[in-house]
């Protein structure tokens, strides 16, 4: 079965940093965009960041911006979400998600292939 795993979530306090992992089971990365989503309770899964599949571009949400990395490297399978200055707003699972044909798509959900089981990240003193 195709599909991503979250990995690198847990409990940090105002003002930390975690990093995201996402790595596919059953297929490589290299032809894929590659979006950060999250949700939290009771709140719709919104759009986080996207990477495209050379890594040369990169997209963030306005409430992340300047605090959240998007990187990958093709060759280990892996992309990252590095986080820096968690607030507790972004306290969420997060996922990540799979599209084929290297270029981000944007944030509609339906957009994309293949989705992770999420990680929770909670932000909190």
């Amino acid at each position: 079965q195709l599909q991503l795993v979250e990995s690198g979530g847990g409990l940090v306090q105002p003002g930390g940093s975690l990093r995201l992992s996402c790595a596919p089971s059953g297929f490589t990365l290299d032809y894929y965009a590659i979006g950060w989503f999250r949700q939290a309770p009771g709140k719709e899964r919104e759009g986080v960041s996207c990477i495209d599949g050379s890594g040369d571009t990169t997209t963030y949400a306005d409430s992340v911006q300047g605090r959240f990395t998007v990187s990958r490297d093709n060759t280990k399978n892996t992309v990252w979400l590095q986080m820096n200055n968690l607030k507790p707003e972004d306290t969420a699972v997060y996922y990540c998600a799979a599209d084929w044909g290297h270029i981000c798509p944007g944030w509609s959900l339906d957009e994309y292939d293949y989705w992770g089981q999420g990680t929770q990240v909670t932000v909190s003193s």
